[in-house]
């Protein structure tokens, strides 16, 4: 039985009235909250349910004491998160005109395209599949292709969102005009029943690239800028951002100089690019090395204004030859908002939470999911010479798509939810000298598909030297094991080994 007597609940209101204000950020007015939310728990009438309510109340109001109890939160370096830069993200005044129209024609031209140009049976709509698909019970989990549903759709939902976020609504208040796209087109762009997974991909997938792809065409864009770089980085923000550039068109800025040089967006980008080789196997099999590319941007840094949405962004894609699509990797994740748990001279530790997008499709292995992880970013410095970097992660997995050996459904992958885990660290010697260890673990859930439990786990590490500045050369070995455990069917465990080798460049921008 638990027993929480009044005696301790009294003891960590008086730590947090008492002694509180030195140690974590909580104002009397939260204490007072706090304080009532206590005794409405106190008065639930559930037994069991005012016992756990009170526990994990317990937890929760000790939990940032274990946090912040080794240092004093005076010597945190940003009191509040305010961006360092005048760069406004976002217009004085909302155009809620304007963004509808982008909406519509967003839905409205790969519409017209595919039903009088590209003969698409699905394309033949009417009134009576409209009215059908209003029906909550029409919904499905559709069997189209993978590059389809984990690839294109999102790409597709990055416009909606963009519609509204280059016409200066926020990023949260963007979310919803993404979802709302994809549910537009699902009912009404379609004679097919609505899709649950393309609303999700759409949706949640569009909100993630959409935002990234918001901020790298404005950051691209220089204003102030002339001449034939001026006109192909509006060429090139176009291509990234086409909702943007739509608008920058009809407001007549294409092109135009104006603004101050305080105007852009300052944050720091990391650029790095592989060029090389990789070979990748199954079981043990060995294939043949192919050529292969990897871009790798950082935008921004963990440790500053962590609570603005995407003020941190990390992207890795990988080209390469390849008989099912020359996109072989995206991996993009953005911050939501975060909190330091520890800051002093030697070592950083900030938490922050994420939003993920992941879509693997090579040769031997495919996968893709849509998640949010807790993350922990830890940086320490052993000496001037020696510095190491660590990350831990985890979280829900909303939609995965997970092979399937055993295709019942129409198609070869199972739709999944899940959790995801994931560790690295990062030894720098010198600044020329590093090793890196990296793990990625996950469980899977059958939404639609084969009943199933799958567990996905991935460990890469990576060696390299810097030969000269900026350029160094890098050994990355790894591997990709899936194991699956069917209800109706035999169970699987499968390897895919790989490797890359390749020479590196990388530059700040």
């Amino acid at each position: 039985m638990l027993v929480i007597p009044m005696q301790l609940y009294r003891g960590t209101f008086d730590l947090l009235q008492n002694r509180g204000k030195n140690i974590v950020p909580f104002s009397a007015e939260a204490i007072i909250k706090m304080n009532q939310f206590y005794l409405s728990l106190r008065k639930t009438k559930c037994t069991f349910f005012r016992r756990i309510g009170i526990l994990f109340f317990l937890i929760f109001s000790l939990a940032p004491f274990t946090l912040f109890a080794q240092f004093n939160v005076s010597r945190l370096p940003y009191s509040d998160t305010a961006p360092k830069y005048n760069y406004r993200d976002t217009l004085v005044k909302k155009r809620f005109g304007r963004s509808v129209f982008l909406l519509s024609t967003t839905e409205a031209l790969p519409w017209l395209f595919d039903r009088y140009i590209a003969k698409a049976d699905w394309a033949n709509i009417s009134f009576k599949t409209v009215g059908n698909h209003l029906n909550p019970n029409s919904w499905f989990w559709d069997t189209d292709d993978f590059l389809t549903n984990q690839f294109a759709h999102p790409s597709h939902g990055s416009i909606f969102f963009n519609s509204f976020r280059s016409n200066g609504y926020s990023f949260w208040q963007s979310v919803p005009a993404t979802f709302a796209g994809s549910y537009v087109w699902e009912t009404a762009g379609e004679n097919q029943a609505p899709s649950i997974n393309d609303f999700i991909n759409t949706g949640f997938g569009g909100s993630v690239l959409g935002e990234i792809t918001h901020r790298f065409a404005n950051k691209i864009i220089n204003n102030r800028s002339r001449g034939f770089k001026r006109q192909a980085s509006e060429v090139v923000g176009f291509i990234i951002n086409p909702a943007n550039g739509l608008n920058r068109i009809m407001d007549g800025k294409w092109g135009k100089v104006y603004g101050n040089a305080n105007a852009c967006d300052s944050t720091k980008v990391y650029f790095e690019i592989d060029g090389g080789m990789r070979r990748f196997s199954v079981n043990n099999h060995d294939g043949g090395f192919s050529w292969y590319g990897r871009i790798k941007l950082l935008y921004g840094t963990p440790f500053e204004n962590y609570r603005v949405p995407f003020s941190f962004i990390s992207i890795n894609t990988e080209l390469g030859k390849s008989l099912k699509s020359n996109v072989n990797l995206i991996s993009a994740y953005g911050s939501l908002t975060g909190f330091w748990v520890q800051y002093t001279d030697k070592s950083q530790q900030m938490a922050l939470l994420t939003a993920n997008y992941d879509y693997i499709n090579n040769d031997a292995f495919f996968y893709s999911s849509e998640n949010i992880k807790l993350n922990l970013f830890s940086k320490f410095k052993i000496s001037n010479k020696i510095k190491i970097s660590t990350t831990f992660g985890t979280g829900p997995i909303l939609l995965a798509a997970v092979p399937d050996p055993y295709p019942n459904y129409g198609r070869d992958y199972d739709f999944c939810w899940g959790a995801g885990l994931s560790a690295g660290a990062m030894i720098s010697l010198d600044d020329r000298f590093f090793y890196g260890i990296n793990y990625r673990g996950a469980w899977f859930k059958t939404y639609s598909g084969n009943a199933s439990d799958n567990f996905l786990h991935t460990v890469t590490s990576e060696l390299g030297f810097k030969i000269i500045k900026r350029y160094s050369i890098s050994a990355e070995p790894g591997y990709f094991a899936l194991l699956g455990h069917y209800k109706h069917y035999p169970g699987y465990d499968k390897t895919y080994p790989y490797l890359r080798i390749s020479i590196r460049f990388n530059t700040t921008l």
